[in-house]
């Protein structure tokens, strides 16, 4: 009789989380606590609590992601302008009020403590979006306007920070969300078209005419007014070249140089490409098994600057070799396989481009971040989800997962009960 009722009081405290992805949650919860482990061993030789810090926080944060999982997503239908306009107002604050460090102005300093904004618009603006397009989707041509106007207000914001990472993370969200939403493929094309026009205005002269002439034969089979609108896609392109160069000279210094240094960092090993050397050089030492947690030589002596931070991933390879960095990225995997499954399973268009917007979230800032150490893509600051140190970071994700798994939580869900 005991066993029965304690069995009923289990289930009665548990049901609020009955349709919530547990794997999904597991590997979340461990990837943090890796994370912390790792962390910790970065910074030995500093007697830091950053550690420590990482697992306190990831506990907070998973409380918030359990609460956000109990409650119904679709509350959040009521609040899409509210959410907005606190979205601008925090970013209009760094510009006042923020505190400058590493080159930018990013964070507002609250009770001691640096809290980034730019890290919650990425949340916000997903929520906001998702609530546009599921009311009207980005089958037509207007529907893709308003979507690109509206986050096009703190990606400028973000952008003039300057932090070029977040603002790329925006125009990833904005495409994938806009392809969920049953956007054509070829305005996506053309919605990229410019920056691709000019980087191959630099890069490769003979493509960037090429690049131009298929550009208006997209338009030409995607859009109306056939004629017209090929030409202009044509000529936008051709101009982007000179375009690149004028916001080319917007960005900052260690901006350019994190942009161009990875194709061969060796041009300035002392300087810009000095992460990236010390990166390449970490991950080859730690070969097949690693050197053991704690026994890197590279993370020990500190020769990667941030590395607790951005470069957290050449800690795993050299302390757990390639045998670890491929248990990272099965990890990775999974996690963005079982979002993609909740958007695909969603009872709803919002929910399901809830899911969609943080599948694209955490795809680039996984991809970019691995990439950057391993110098396939430009070192732009993006943080690794669940991995890397980082209050607001860390928060952002936590919070996005619970949303999504409120969406699986009430998936199937006609009658709610908090």
């Amino acid at each position: 009789m005991v066993n029965l009722q304690f069995s009923r009081n289990w289930r009665s405290w548990f049901s609020p989380w009955q349709g919530v992805d547990w794997i999904l949650m597991v590997l979340v919860v461990g990837l943090t606590g890796f994370g912390a482990l790792v962390i910790n061993s970065t910074q030995l030789h500093l007697d830091t609590s950053y550690g420590l810090n990482h697992l306190v926080l990831g506990g907070i944060g998973l409380g918030i992601c359990l609460w956000f999982a109990r409650c119904r997503y679709e509350n959040l239908l009521n609040w899409q302008w509210v959410i907005y306009g606190a979205v601008n107002l925090s970013l209009l604050a760094v510009i006042f009020i923020g505190t400058v460090g590493l080159g930018a102005q990013r964070w507002i300093t609250i009770g001691g403590f640096n809290i980034q904004p730019s890290e919650f618009a990425k949340l916000g603006m997903i929520i906001t979006l998702a609530k546009l397009l599921s009311q009207r989707d980005a089958s037509t041509l207007g529907g893709v306007f308003k979507a690109v106007a509206i986050t096009a207000v703190p990606w400028a914001l973000v952008f003039i920070q300057p932090d070029l990472g977040t603002s790329l993370v925006f125009g990833v969200v904005v495409m994938g969300m806009l392809y969920w939403a049953n956007c054509n493929p070829g305005w996506l094309v053309l919605f990229i078209s410019p920056l691709v026009a000019a980087i191959m205005f630099h890069l490769l002269f003979p493509g960037w005419l090429v690049w131009s002439v298929l550009m208006g034969l997209i338009a030409w089979n995607t859009l109306p007014w056939r004629w017209f609108s090929s030409i202009l896609a044509t000529a936008v392109n051709l101009v982007s070249g000179k375009l690149g160069d004028i916001f080319w000279g917007l960005l900052q210094d260690y901006q350019k140089d994190r942009l161009i240094l990875f194709l061969d960092p060796d041009k300035d090993p002392l300087g810009g490409g000095y992460h990236l050397i010390q990166s390449r050089i970490a991950i080859g030492a730690g070969q097949i098994w690693g050197q053991g947690i704690g026994e890197g030589s590279q993370t020990q002596l500190n020769f990667i600057p941030e590395q607790h931070t951005d470069f957290i991933f050449s800690a795993v390879g050299e302390e757990l070799g390639l045998v670890g960095c491929a248990a990272l990225l099965i990890t990775y995997l999974l996690i963005c396989f079982r979002i993609l499954i909740i958007a695909q399973n969603a009872k709803d268009d919002f929910g399901s481009l809830i899911a969609v917007g943080v599948f694209s979230m955490l795809v680039f800032q996984i991809s970019i971040n691995i990439g950057m150490t391993i110098g396939l893509a430009p070192i732009t600051g993006i943080p690794l989800p669940w991995m890397s140190y980082g209050r607001s970071a860390l928060l952002t994700n936590f919070m996005a997962l619970g949303i999504v798994q409120s969406v699986a939580n009430y998936r199937h869900r006609l009658k709610f009960t908090d």
